[in-house]
């Protein structure tokens, strides 16, 4: 005979998880993916310093607080609100997962906390009313200006993206902070890119051997995929160099518009065209 659950177990059991949340959020912005401009993870040539703002996550340990910007994006960066969201500051807290180690108050307030850190990195603004938090979006480079959506045009508005089922399918859960950091690395550039540890602490702003771990993780959990090619030196002992280049793969790319769409626009141009009167020349 089956025992009934108690009313604690009924709760538990319908509770949303943070991986719910953040599908939620998704869904409600819209989107397939996540536009971020690429001086977020590095500055654009010619700067003083090619350090972008996600050095401070890294060099900071600052996981939680990488993953709650990076759902703000997804969460603002539609528009549809100006570039702000408002939540209750227990959804905060689910949306970064605080709720699984935490008390209800101290997840609460390790949201306000997460998100005051962001403030203090001139990437959003937030204001607090009552167990209500409202976040605007800021621009991604830490300038502390306007957000505006990026358009791809000019160098300083170029931007990778990051497709949602990143999200929604928990791609995210498996991501430490080196392995999240190098998932932008790689976003960043172009496919089959190289990115030689040596040069990380110049141009990210963080050691080579968390550059390396970065990598390999993404590799172990076949987020990136990686091919070695040679290149002549005849300087070098062997006459050549090695060099690995990186491209992410399928499951962390970019989601394409269906086909199905694309035909059934074709489809309904060349009814409209058929059914058309003819033009005679005269």
């Amino acid at each position: 005979m089956r025992t009934p659950l108690t009313s604690q177990q009924d709760r538990q059991k319908a509770k949303a998880t943070g991986r719910d949340t953040r599908t939620t959020v998704l869904q409600r912005s819209v989107r397939a993916n996540v536009p971020l401009r690429k001086s977020f993870v590095q500055a654009p040539p010619g700067a003083a310093s090619r350090h972008g703002p996600l050095k401070q996550f890294v060099t900071g340990r600052d996981l939680r607080g990488l993953k709650a910007y990076l759902m703000i994006v997804a969460a603002c960066s539609n528009g549809e609100n100006g570039w702000t969201t408002r939540h209750d500051s227990a959804v905060w807290a689910r949306m970064m997962d605080i709720q699984t180690t935490a008390t209800d108050q101290s997840a609460r307030t390790g949201a306000w906390r997460t998100l005051r850190r962001l403030e203090g990195r001139k990437l959003i603004a937030c204001s607090r009313s009552g167990t209500w938090i409202t976040v605007t979006l800021l621009r991604e480079d830490g300038s502390g200006r306007p957000y505006d959506r990026p358009d791809g045009k000019t160098e300083a508005d170029l931007f990778l993206q990051i497709p949602a089922t990143f999200w929604t399918k928990g791609y995210d859960e498996k991501l430490d902070l080196p392995a999240l950091a190098l998932l932008l690395v790689v976003a960043r550039e172009k496919a089959w890119s190289a990115f030689p540890a040596e040069r990380a602490p110049d141009w990210y702003g963080w050691s080579a051997d968390t550059h390396e771990r970065g990598l390999k993780k993404l590799l172990d959990l076949e987020y990136i995929e990686r091919m070695k090619t040679f290149t002549k030196a005849p300087l070098a002992p062997a006459g050549y160099t090695e060099v690995y280049r990186y491209q992410r793969t399928a499951i962390t790319r970019p989601r394409k518009p269906r086909k199905s769409t694309t035909i059934s626009a074709k489809n309904t141009a060349t009814k409209k065209s058929a059914t058309s009167p003819s033009r005679i020349k005269g």
